[in-house]
């Protein structure tokens, strides 16, 4: 009897517990979903009081939720536009958090690491170049064997940051593209067939030979898709890695309300497809008790959680920005 009373007091304890329990919910960008898994699993051994729940449904999901406040914070791989920031009941901030890497990955025989440029990338996604051994692809690849194959393009359904930093990249090597497609979280696509998410693209990439797409490095590593050496804007064909991510972080112009594009910095390391991620935060938080929480796992993840980054291939900040995001962490208020 005892021991009945006794367990039935641990459920009540525990069910106290996890009902004392808040809940921040979150939505966005699949970029950085990798980083943001660990940080909220890794906070909830700092404060149990707290859980994250995080939907990765890509950063056009994350503006629209965090526009009409059905999410606490948002996540976005492209900064909102003014337009979108007029919207908003509120002042929104954008909290950079990490940098990575969009990498060119594909699916032919063999594997071969290969070598593209800018203008050649933007020529397959238009659908010009329709074949691996097109001179373009072979003349920058001398001694790869490539198939007499047609590439399918891959690329993203949904809203998506990733997609937002790639169509910036392709805007910047090619005329055409900014003049036709331009760059934004959602664009028309003039070739292939979409897929939902950094995992859908890497998933359709996986299983179909003679594809192409983009996706976030985290994601090519996972699933262990070979991904091209890019031409940045110095000349050089770039590996796309924590390395050459922190090179292009690090030219990147920085303003005061941290919107940025690191797309083709100069550089002679830099990798040209390089992107930085953002929270989307009210500056005056409605929920007093969860915006005191939120403030204190953003202090903690730009205290500590940064030094996590680099296990999972995503550049931390450097200091000196990372010490203005803590100003502007300071600044929400509850």
């Amino acid at each position: 009897m005892k021991k009945l009373l006794f367990s039935a007091l641990c459920s009540l304890a525990l069910a106290g517990a996890a009902q004392a329990q808040m809940l921040i919910n979150g939505a966005g960008a699949t970029f950085p979903y990798p980083i943001y898994s660990k940080w909220f699993n890794e906070y909830a051994k700092v404060d149990p009081s707290v859980r994250f729940n995080y939907q990765s449904i890509g950063s056009g999901g994350g503006q629209k939720q965090i526009l009409a406040q059905t999410v606490d914070f948002g996540a976005s791989d492209g900064p909102m536009t003014d337009a979108s920031l007029a919207k908003a009941p509120g002042k929104i901030l954008h909290i950079p958090t990490v940098a990575g890497a969009d990498v060119v990955s594909y699916n032919i025989a063999g594997s071969p690491t290969l070598r593209l440029d800018g203008p050649t990338v933007a020529n397959i996604f238009l659908g010009k170049i329709t074949k691996w051994n097109d001179p373009a692809i072979a003349g920058q690849n001398p001694g790869v064997t490539l198939p007499d194959q047609e590439i399918v393009v891959v690329h993203r359904s949904d809203g998506s940051g990733t997609t937002y930093i790639f169509t910036d990249y392709l805007s910047s090597v090619s005329a055409e593209w900014k003049s036709s497609v331009g760059k934004a979280t959602s664009v028309s696509w003039p070739a292939g067939f979409g897929a939902k998410g950094n995992e859908g693209v890497a998933g359709q990439i996986k299983q179909s030979p003679g594809s192409i797409g983009y996706v976030e490095l985290a994601y090519a590593v996972q699933n262990k898709l070979p991904y091209a050496d890019i031409k940045n804007s110095s000349g050089n064909y770039i590996t796309p890695s924590l390395e050459s991510v922190t090179l292009a972080l690090a030219a990147a112009v920085i303003p005061d309300d941290f919107r940025f594009s690191m797309v083709n910095p100069s550089g002679e390391r830099a990798y040209p497809i390089s992107g930085c991620t953002w929270l989307l935060v009210y500056e005056q938080q409605k929920d007093a008790a969860k915006g005191q929480k939120l403030v204190e796992f953003l202090k903690w993840a730009y205290n500590d959680g940064e030094k996590m980054a680099s296990d999972l291939n995503y550049a931390p900040l450097p200091d000196s920005v990372r010490l203005r995001v803590l100003d502007r962490v300071a600044t929400i208020k509850f």
